[in-house]
């Protein structure tokens, strides 16, 4: 477990890091469309190539990061996107640019499993949903912080900015990192100093003896008692915690109940098809403020409601944990993403794209907390889970584009056939979860 200070340390990378990727990964459309005519389509091909980079370089780069360390994976990360970075600020073809992005994509996968097995990693159960809480609220705020504002420095600052500040600030991110990582070598090794000094003490310490009429029960990190899986009933109207008996293997695994590993699945079959959701309103947002009439910078504060409504949503999961293994939650704020992307897309007016941002944010809020609670919670191999959720991001990230791609396609003639067919396929999605629900 690493100290608190380090842990702070690693909660403002994911801040720097939040702002300085959404920078460049969410204005990518706009510069695109802006100096190379990229149109909808083409944009939406573009998001779905960068989803399927991540995709596999996400899983790759947890397995990295759960072998070599976090701190090396993030050094790696940093130092990519840097350099791959400010050369983009000098390059000028649309194949030297499209180049960039592919480089600085597989650079974050670097990052972002390793942040989230860092800030969960030796923490108990009541502290894993608070240090989750904090993580998701520092990284939204500073995505949403970002998306608002890069409008305005793209249009004030030049197309140079879009590749020169986030390409400093992952420069400070890198010496942030080795700063830690020396910090946290350290405080190690004090650590182990005193465990040696106490170790003639603690060796004699008695054992305490288990009380027989609490024998087959089993007890969190914090000692408390759990309820047996019984308890989860009907629909996720039962209160569900992990039954887990420690082991006595070194690792400490814990023999996790099926119904955990359950909603895990469940999770990670949503998180994609919100990301196919969010990938394809990210690519599409351009055309639509042309449609609009919106600036860039227009566009950056008029649609970026719905990332500051899910910092909102983040806040309030953080607050109350109820909604832990409650399945009707996970499956309203789908049904809800349906209908908000659909309306958004099709939108031809500033107040109904404003109302569904705030229906969309909220729903994406509780299935992207749901998916990287579940997978900090269940197992013992965090930065591999931290890759694995991150790849289901790359996946609906991959997928949704390219669906709106096709449509558009097969059926240029109707504006709003990539809305309706990434909506068909969300529904399909919703058919997934179901039978995974009653399956388990």
């Amino acid at each position: 477990m690493y100290p608190p200070a380090v842990k702070t340390g690693l909660f403002l990378l994911s801040g720097l890091n939040s702002i300085s990727t959404t920078y460049y990964f969410y204005y990518i459309y706009f510069f695109m469309q802006e100096w190379f005519g990229f149109d909808r389509k083409k944009n939406l091909v573009l998001a779905a190539a960068l989803g399927c980079i991540y995709t596999f370089a996400s899983i790759f780069c947890g397995r990295f990061a759960q072998r070599r360390g976090g701190f090396l994976s993030l050094r790696v990360g940093f130092c990519i996107m840097a350099g791959v970075l400010l050369a983009g600020s000098r390059v000028q073809g649309v194949a030297s640019h499209l180049l960039v992005t592919a480089l600085c994509d597989v650079g974050m996968c670097f990052t972002w499993p390793a942040l989230e097995a860092m800030i969960s990693e030796g923490e108990s159960r009541s502290r894993l949903q608070r240090m989750v809480g904090i993580y998701n609220l520092v990284w939204a705020t500073g995505g949403a912080f970002a998306y608002f504002t890069g409008g305005a420095m793209h249009e004030k600052l030049g197309r140079q900015s879009m590749f020169l500040v986030p390409g400093a600030m992952q420069l400070g991110q890198l010496i942030l990192v080795i700063r830690l990582g020396k910090r946290s070598t350290t405080d190690d090794d004090k650590a182990a100093s005193r465990s040696r000094e106490r170790s003639g003490i603690a060796s004699g310490a008695l054992e305490p003896t288990p009380n027989p009429s609490q024998e087959g029960n089993s007890r969190d990190a914090d000692g408390r008692m759990l309820p047996s899986w019984e308890s989860w009933e009907g629909w996720g109207l039962g209160r569900f915690t992990d039954r887990g008996k420690t082991s006595g293997s070194p690792a400490g695994e814990r023999e996790l109940n099926p119904i955990a590993r359950a909603f895990l699945k469940i999770a990670w079959l949503a998180n994609p098809f919100a990301y196919l959701a969010i990938t394809t309103v990210i690519a599409v947002i351009p055309s639509l403020a042309r449609e609009l009439k919106l600036s860039p910078m227009f566009a950056g504060f008029f649609c970026s409601v719905w990332l500051f409504v899910r910092v909102g949503a983040f806040a309030l999961l953080w607050i109350w944990p109820g909604w832990h293994y409650r399945f009707r939650w996970l499956l309203g704020a789908y049904a809800a993403m349906i209908g908000s992307f659909a309306l958004m897309l099709l939108a031809r007016n500033l107040p109904l794209l404003v109302l569904m941002q705030i229906v969309f944010g909220l729903a994406v809020g509780l299935i992207y907390y749901s998916s990287l609670f579940y997978s900090m919670d269940v197992g013992e191999t965090k930065s591999e889970h931290g890759g694995i959720h991150e790849a289901a991001i790359g996946a609906g990230s991959c997928a949704g584009p390219a669906i709106g791609a096709a449509a558009l396609h097969f059926f240029p003639d109707a504006p709003g056939s990539s809305a309706w067919a990434v909506s068909a396929m969300l529904i399909i999605g919703l058919a997934g979860l179901t039978w995974l629900r009653i399956r388990k």
